[in-house]
């Protein structure tokens, strides 16, 4: 019997994390980080709702800190069992759970000044970089559709997600009494039709889905929109010497980005502009991309075989250190600048945004799915005056968003993959989305003829599945 936990990402889009048991042993699907208000999200990431020393593994979908970033409080807490994921998940783990750890030092020490001075009991880290390397040791690499025995009886098998480099989907086969069943998780879907990874992979014979939500009740608009529309931006900053700010995350988006800006630069689509990625994960992020080539769609691969670097072009200036990014404030435009992170939530495009959002020419572009109660959220609803860094600032630049450069898979897309389980579906869990998202999400589900659509609670369990 296997029986289905949903602890994180339930009606909500972050802190990915969903419990397996199956013949007494617990696996963990996923262990991110919840992302919101400081306060509610320090708690809740302490507050792990199960024993980490009775897990017996964690399969780990891809490398994103909403799914990932909570594994290192697990190991703290006294978990030592493996960690299954591909190889480039592990690569991009090795970087991006160091810089949680030090962007938690720098916060936790930040609020706890405070705290202090009122009078409060200081936070204690969720976790540091001992508890990262213990985790990084306990990774076990496996290759996309290699099955291994994660438990008795319980066979797990990777599938490319095509999400960000490295992610996959997760089947689990097993028993329910003399049948055979597999269970599939999705983790983070990619689209498809974007450059760079390959679409999502098939997955056979699928009985039991749990699958994300992100984009469940809209369409993205064509990729093909997406270079036309940032020349544009482009011309704009041009005509008025300003800037174009683009929080994005480090691992996927940036990169989706740069690729963009190779072709319009390489190809003289767009004058000659400076660009500065403003955050040194990205720099690293985008080194392991370069050293994954096997990951590459046909696109990607193609460029490469013709002797082009998609990541690199004139203009380009990756910015190593504080006082550089400190500098960028005190240029004038044209310019691009990209920053993490891409709820920004933290890291240095706060700064960014401060100095510049209040200015008309600038423009602020949106690429990624911004979560509730994040400054994102708020940039994207046109709030005024945005709180950032503890103050006040008029948003009088522009806004746009480009839902296209998402990573994630539209309504259209988890359509898409849905066809191509097998049509043997019988139950599924919508997860990783806002409410709406996934009763629309759940509508393509029954629609398609699943005769039972769950949309989980938090702590919600699922027992004989």
């Amino acid at each position: 019997m296997l029986t289905l936990t949903t602890y994180g990402a339930a009606q909500t889009t972050t802190g990915s994390m969903h419990g397996i048991e199956y013949a007494g042993k617990q696996i963990m699907l996923d262990c991110g980080l919840f992302q919101g208000h400081r306060k509610e999200a320090f708690e809740r990431n302490r507050q792990v709702p199960f024993d980490p020393t009775g897990l017996q593994a964690i399969l780990l979908s891809h490398a994103h800190i909403d799914h990932s970033g909570n594994i290192p409080t697990l190991v703290r807490q006294g978990f030592r069992g493996p960690i299954y994921a591909t190889r480039a998940t592990r690569d991009l783990c090795e970087i991006m759970l160091r810089d949680s750890a030090f962007l938690q030092e720098q916060d936790v020490k930040y609020v706890n000044k405070r705290r202090i001075r009122e009078g409060k009991v200081p936070f204690e880290l969720l976790y540091d970089q001992a508890d990262v390397e213990t985790t990084l040791s306990l990774f076990r690499t496996m290759s996309y559709e290699e099955p291994f025995e994660v438990a008795e009886g319980l066979t797990a098998t990777l599938y490319d997600a095509g999400h960000i480099l490295g992610s996959a989907t997760i089947a689990l086969d097993y028993k329910r009494g003399e049948h055979r069943r597999r269970f599939l998780y999705t983790g983070d879907l990619g689209q498809g039709d974007t450059p760079i990874l390959r679409k999502p992979q098939p997955v056979p014979a699928v009985d039991v889905l749990l699958t994300e939500s992100t984009y469940g009740d809209r369409d993205h608009p064509a990729y093909t929109n997406v270079k036309g529309r940032v020349k544009d931006y482009i011309t704009h900053i041009h005509q008025h010497q300003s800037k174009l700010i683009i929080p994005a995350f480090s691992v996927g988006r940036t990169q989706q980005i740069l690729y963009c800006l190779n072709d319009l630069v390489e190809n003289g689509k767009v004058p000659q502009t400076p660009v500065f990625v403003d955050s040194p994960l990205s720099r690293s992020a985008t080194a392991i991309y370069a050293n994954h080539r096997d990951c590459y769609g046909q696109e990607a691969a193609a460029l490469i075989d013709s002797g082009d670097d998609p990541f690199m072009f004139p203009g380009l200036h990756f910015t190593t250190s504080v006082d550089d990014s400190k500098a960028l404030n005190e240029k004038s435009g044209p310019m691009i600048i990209i920053s993490a992170s891409g709820m920004c939530e933290g890291g240095r495009i706060l700064h960014h945004l401060k100095n510049n959002v209040g200015d008309p020419s600038n423009i602020v572009l949106i690429v990624g799915f911004q979560a509730e109660h994040t400054l994102g959220r708020r940039i994207v609803e046109r709030v005024s005056p945005l709180r950032i860094l503890g103050e006040e600032y008029e948003l009088r630049a522009s806004v746009y968003t480009i839902n296209a450069l998402s990573a994630h898979a539209d309504r259209g897309g988890l359509r898409a993959f849905y066809e191509q389980l097998g049509g043997g579906v019988q139950q599924a869990f919508c997860v990783h989305g806002e409410v709406s998202h996934c009763e629309a999400n759940a509508a393509i589900l029954r629609e398609m003829g699943v005769s039972k659509v769950e949309i989980p609670a938090a702590g919600q369990k699922f027992r004989d599945i």
